[in-house]
């Protein structure tokens, strides 16, 4: 009887001691790979796991979340012989994990150097431009190549970013003065731009400037020759009706004849530019007394030609 209870207190204590090594508690982002002497038997997932003690143990502790890498600065000879320094960062993320812990050693090592490797692969395979403008071409190479070597591992390399690239300084002082040179050329051809717009608006203004003031002088013309024919109409007008007055026997209209051109003349005389004193002949006191008779002959024209008012 006390023998059956030594065995039952051994038995109680030796749950107690093999209860916690048969429970594993994986957190939420990992797993475990669980090894049987020494051979991978299973996959521990986030959770409660249950595993035989002394028979079974944890293999390697994977980290199944997305990780980054810092790819160290290296030095990398490009196709035109331009030695730069880049440095760069990696994302990957572990899908399977037993062929993450036994396919490769060191997984974390294994990408570094593989992405280091297949950087001076690929930038030295293009020019110092080519290096400075297409950024996103590297990239995206180096993800190609890196994500394909690295399947077998169970790995998904999802991006690859390369930081900076630094050229040697003698390189760097060259590229500022060819940015230099290339402000300055284009600052001359915006100025000759500027200055060749310049001298083609005031062209134009000139040009609509003249044809604004030939259409003025054309309107000019005409309204005087409007004016002109205007004139003469009346003139031709008056004279008609002077005829006229003159085959009925009336006497003024020849003086009015008379007086019209010898006021002409006088007028042409006053209005010459070196005529200083003017001498009146002793017929003009009889040619203003004719002047009467023009308005006696257009007191008559007039009287004519209004209509009667009824």
């Amino acid at each position: 009887m006390e023998a059956m209870a030594t065995l039952v207190v051994f038995i109680l204590a030796l749950a107690v001691i093999v209860a916690p090594l048969s429970i594993k508690i994986v957190p939420q982002g990992r797993e475990y790979t669980l090894e049987r002497w020494g051979r991978y038997t299973r996959t521990l997932v986030p959770g409660f796991n249950a595993i035989i003690p002394i028979f079974d143990r944890v293999g390697q502790k994977l980290n199944m979340m997305e990780q980054v890498l810092d790819v160290p600065s290296q030095e990398v000879i490009t196709k035109d012989n331009a030695m730069i320094r880049v440095d760069g960062v990696v994302f990957f993320q572990i899908l399977d994990a037993p062929k993450a812990a036994y396919e490769v050693n060191n997984l974390d090592y294994a990408i570094l150097n593989l992405t280091m490797t297949n950087i001076r692969t690929v930038m030295g395979s293009m020019d110092m431009d080519e290096l400075l403008s297409k950024r996103d071409e590297i990239n995206s190479r180096l993800l190609t190549v890196v994500d394909e070597a690295t399947n077998p591992w169970g790995v998904k390399v999802t991006r690859i970013e390369i930081k900076d690239i630094t050229p040697p300084k003698d390189l760097v002082d060259a590229m500022a003065r060819q940015m230099k040179a290339e402000r300055e050329k284009r600052a001359s051809i915006l100025e000759a731009e500027g200055f060749r717009q310049g001298e083609i608006l005031k062209a134009e203004g000139e040009k609509q400037s003249a044809i604004l003031k030939a259409e003025g002088d054309r309107e000019a013309a005409y309204r005087e020759a409007e004016a002109r024919e205007r004139l003469a109409e009346a003139e031709a007008k008056a004279t008609h009706m002077v005829s006229q007055a003159i085959a009925k026997g009336n006497v003024q209209a020849i003086n009015y004849f008379v007086a019209q051109k010898y006021v002409d003349a006088l007028g042409k005389i006053a209005s010459a530019d070196n005529q200083k004193v003017i001498f009146l002949p002793v017929e003009a006191t009889n040619v203003l007394g004719s002047l009467g008779g023009i308005a006696e002959i257009a007191k008559e024209a007039f009287s004519k030609q209004r209509p009667e008012v009824r």
